[in-house]
């Protein structure tokens, strides 16, 4: 950069010792500083100190050069409100760049960065943030602090996941994370309540979030992941939602409750394995675009799938009303009729494989659920928040199909035999029972993956489990647990969560450091001193990190 650009407030300008004429009113020079600086598409390799010269800089573009580094004097800017180094090769941020409290705009994608500066949430008047295209791997808790940002860009990163904190982020309305190695979203996401547009495509997810607080999302994409379950809880309390885009995932159903996004537009199915859809689909009364191709389905041609959005929702409209006209089951059920409204609805065991009676306080399953099943085979069975206080035993008749049981919310003292008989099962939630242990019998459930015994009355921690090496999630927070065998927990290889939270845990092993494939590792609210809230909240990776320099050698 030539020395009269950085010296331009301080230099009388060329053309004023040729022209004498200026007058008091003409030596614009003299009244004004410079406040937009653009040095874009060039091929600097450096910036220079100088640029504290230009203390009334609001604007500084340097996009497309070839940056390595950051003058540490940037951070005297301090009018500066937008920021733009994207496409350089900078390799980090310097610690100076966090006081510059009036940045509004901090554009960076594009660059070689590993990691971020801590004290990342300095940067308070943040609105714009573009990190995407980088060689992240985590990004600062200190994000929390950041509640005047609008866009957040991380997509084209190497992140395996994300902090709960972002979720403080109150005024967030974009946020892009394409193209990580995101797994799972942390759950606090559901809670932020200025949310518009979510980016998850190309990302390593099993299911999404749930989405109580979103009411303002209007598109959520999460195309090409590995999605297999599409829950109804993921999906009624999305009621701007107006872009659903979930192609080339492995999801087998569509529940009935998509009819209640009375506001979608689009919705992309594409590539996935949906063998039958809800026919409610066709009363959407927005849906102007649908696609379904590259899906096994049964019900509905392939030329007709040619032929267009509107045609296709014409067609399922008139199935629905064929169902009307000839209910093909006693009693009569219709695709419109929702789980919760009808007392067997044999749409959902048929179509969804779905075998639902829950929230109806009842104490026990009657035997005509089981009876309905008949050779329907059921995937799911969910008979949460009930007054259930044993397992039914008629479940075990499910056992070559289902893989999924909720018996959330009841009063179930003991997991039964009938329950470890179920061989497919690879997720199994018994949350708030009054659970105090668990059968060595369970060691049979070798497919078991996912297991939620939050809220029992667990002391210790259940031993069968250490033998269920498929496991990739325990959660047993809200619990008496004492204590954890570190040893065993790390021949499970699987294992990547394990919730611990709110329990009785006096001493946390440091050889728990060892269990290098947790990538979640929940410990807040245990009586233990160390590790030290402070450490805790930097995340796994640091707790797990602090746990093996204990480990005594």
């Amino acid at each position: 950069v030539p020395q009269h650009v950085w010296r331009i407030n301080l230099d009388t300008p060329e053309e004023a010792h040729q022209n004498l004429s200026f007058g008091a009113a003409d030596r614009w020079w003299e009244q004004t500083d410079l406040t937009k600086l653009i040095l874009a598409s060039n091929k600097l390799q450096a910036l220079s100190e100088d640029v504290t010269l230009l203390p009334a800089l609001t604007v500084l573009d340097v996009h497309d050069n070839q940056l390595m580094s950051l003058p540490s004097a940037l951070g005297q800017l301090e009018n500066l409100q937008k920021l733009d180094v994207s496409h350089n090769k900078l390799q980090s941020i310097p610690e100076e760049l966090m006081q510059l409290s009036h940045l509004k705009s901090l554009l960076v994608h594009h660059n070689e960065l590993s990691h971020l500066p801590d004290g990342f949430g300095q940067l308070v008047n943040l609105e714009e943030l573009d990190l995407s295209n980088n060689r992240l791997t985590d990004i600062p808790t200190s994000f929390a602090l950041l509640v005047n940002l609008v866009r957040l860009n991380l997509a084209s990163n190497q992140l395996k996941d994300l902090p709960a904190e972002i979720s403080a982020m109150k005024s967030l309305r974009q946020l892009d994370c394409n193209k990580n190695y995101l797994e799972t979203v942390p759950s606090k996401l559901a809670t932020m309540a200025s949310l518009e547009q979510l980016y998850l495509r190309k990302n390593k997810l099993h299911s999404l979030p749930e989405f109580p607080s979103c009411k303002l999302l209007k598109e959520l994409h999460a195309g090409e992941n590995q999605i297999e379950i599409l829950n109804a809880e993921n999906l009624k309390h999305l009621n701007s939602l107006s872009v659903l885009e979930l192609r080339d995932n492995k999801i087998k159903s569509v529940p009935d409750e998509i009819a209640l996004l009375q506001k979608l537009e689009r919705l992309d199915l594409a590539n996935n394995d949906i063998s039958r859809l809800p026919y409610t689909l066709g009363n959407l009364p927005q849906l102007k675009f649908l696609a379904l191709e590259g899906n096994p389905l049964r019900t509905i041609r392939r030329d007709l799938l040619q032929k267009g959005t509107q045609e296709l929702l014409k067609y399922l409209r008139s199935r629905i009303q064929d169902e009307v006209r000839n209910p093909n089951e006693e009693p009569p059920v219709t695709a419109m009729t929702l789980p919760s409204e009808s007392r067997i609805n044999m749409h959902a065991i048929t179509s969804l494989k779905l075998l639902e009676y829950s929230e109806k306080q009842a104490a026990a399953i009657p035997d005509e659920m089981f009876d309905a099943v008949r050779s329907h085979p059921v995937t799911t069975v969910n008979f949460s928040k009930n007054q259930l206080s044993a397992v039914p035993p008629r479940i075990v008749e499910l056992k070559d199909s289902v893989c999924d049981v909720s018996l959330a919310f009841n009063k179930i003292s003991s997991v039964s035999l009938e329950l470890c008989m179920l061989h497919k099962l690879t997720h199994l939630d018994i949350r708030n029972n009054i659970l105090t242990s668990l059968p060595e019998e369970m060691e049979a459930l070798t497919r078991l993956q996912i297991i939620n015994l939050s809220f029992n009355r667990f002391k210790a921690f259940p031993s069968v489990l250490y033998r269920i090496l498929t496991l990739e999630t325990i959660l047993i927070g809200n619990n008496q647990v004492g204590t954890v065998d570190p040893l065993q927990l790390r021949r499970m290889d699987k294992l990547g969560t394990l919730d611990l939270q709110n329990n009785d845990l006096l001493h946390v092993p440091p050889e728990l450091g060892n269990c290098e494939t947790l990538r979640t590792l929940l410990l807040e609210g245990n009586p233990f001193r160390t590790p030290r809230a402070a450490v805790l909240a930097k995340g796994t990776a640091a707790v797990l990190e602090y746990l093996r320099s204990r480990i005594p050698t």
